[in-house]
């Protein structure tokens, strides 16, 4: 099955920056362990150690872990509590849902002075008389058992029966050692057959092992999971098989290129009949790397390789190779390949319409339009330019006369009234 590696602890320490030598804390799951090697050589400076949920049948290969603080090995296949006596600063075990049915290994922890809590829910031994005051009266250094705390007058009345426990505990341990011995070999030749025939199981069969019912043992739990293993990589298998992509079929069968546009890309491709070229724009994705692109040029097709993505494009004529040129945009992130035709012909281009160039009117002169911004009328006394123009101008212009018109005398029936003042 799965074996400690360094690419697996690795794996697991990206929290530490991948480094496996100061690590504090491991979590080994579900990872169908079957023996814990290496790690108290690797990573001496653990403090938290998880390895529930895995086929370890043996505690083995921990006692250099001198900062080990807590220690989960539940759900796996021990049947005895062992090699745990080099770890000095143990404070809590977790051996829920295993198979110790030696009850009397407890005494192994005995020099674990600073061992606090211990669970053992789940295991055969849970099931015999006296278990819990056994524990108690054996690791008098414990505060709780079984998520339980341990009470003073409990453990007197542990201390005072001690004796009587301690038989009968023995008695229901040897007659569990028995019932052991008894399914070993049944259980051997159901697996043995299982592994024989289980690449033949229809469905019908399979969901028949999975139903039946277990026996409860290391034996059943290992078969179960190299079955379940077995299986997941059966229908990995599978997957892949049904996954894996069809070869992209570029050329017909008598060579001659197809167009195939596979990552759907957008392109534009136009005729430039003044310049005798081709321009092809291909719309890649502005953020895409462009060591991700490769172009491939030939006379009749261009293979535009994008992140694995293929774009070719066929011609209706030969294009020069040597002459074309293929750039990127920096802004839009597009593909300009301008292809240069090899029989272009060049048409000559229209000749332009040559516009009169506009004179501007002169800066100083009457005719200007007045600006928005001037008020009263315009200030051309400070026109230099034309003083000579403006004397001569005054000289000869007719100096206004005034016209003296007589005044008109009254006509002679005019009456002069006195109550009538006067117009001026």
């Amino acid at each position: 099955m799965v074996k400690i590696t360094q690419e697996l602890l690795r794996k697991r320490s990206e929290h530490n920056e991948c480094e496996i030598g100061t690590l504090e804390e491991l979590s080994l799951h579900q990872e169908d362990i079957e023996k814990i090697e290496y790690l108290q050589n690797w990573c001496r400076h653990l403090e938290i150690l998880l390895l529930q949920s895995n086929l370890i049948s043996k505690i083995e290969n921990l006692g250099k872990l001198k900062k080990l603080r807590y220690l989960n090995l539940a759900l796996n296949n021990i049947e005895r509590i062992e090699n745990l006596e080099r770890l000095e600063s143990l404070e809590k075990l977790d051996l829920t849902l295993n198979f110790v049915g030696e009850l009397t290994s407890v005494r192994n922890l005995k020099d674990n002075y600073n061992l606090k809590n211990l669970y053992l829910t789940g295991n055969p031994c849970t099931d015999f008389k006296g278990y819990r005051e056994y524990v108690i009266t054996v690791l008098p250094q414990l505060e709780q058992l079984d998520g339980v705390g341990i009470t003073r007058s409990e453990r007197i009345t542990a201390n005072q029966d001690f004796n009587d426990y301690s038989k009968s505990i023995v008695g229901d341990q040897n007659a569990y050692r028995k019932k052991r011995e008894n399914t070993k070999p049944r259980i051997t030749e159901l697996t043995s057959s299982d592994e024989e025939s289980e690449l033949e199981m229809t469905e019908q069969e399979l969901k028949a092992f999975w139903d039946a019912p277990s026996q409860n043992t290391p034996e059943d739990r290992i078969a179960i999971a190299k079955k379940s293993r077995k299986l997941r990589d059966i229908d990995r298998n599978r997957s892949e098989k049904k996954a894996k992509p069809k070869p992209i079929k570029l050329f017909t069968s008598d060579g001659r290129p197809l167009n195939i546009n596979q990552s759907r890309i957008p392109f534009k491709l136009t005729d430039d009949d003044e310049s005798g070229c081709k321009v092809l724009d291909v719309s890649v994705y502005r953020y895409l790397d462009t060591s991700l692109i490769d172009v491939d040029l030939h006379p009749r097709y261009v293979t535009i390789n994008i992140k694995g993505k293929v774009l070719q494009i066929t011609f209706d004529e030969d294009i020069a190779v040597d002459a074309s040129t293929c750039q990127r945009s920096q802004t839009t992130g597009h593909l300009v390949v301008t292809l240069q035709k090899a029989n272009a012909c060049l048409k000559p281009k229209p000749p332009r319409k040559r516009e009169k160039p506009s004179i501007p009117p002169p800066k100083y002169s009457v005719q200007s339009k007045r600006e928005y911004l001037e008020i009263g009328p315009v200030d051309r006394d400070m026109d230099f330019s034309k003083i000579v123009e403006n004397n001569t101008r005054k000289k000869y212009e007719a100096k206004p006369t005034r016209k003296i018109v007589p005044e008109k005398k009254p006509s002679p029936d005019f009456v002069d009234n006195d109550e009538v003042p006067p117009l001026v």
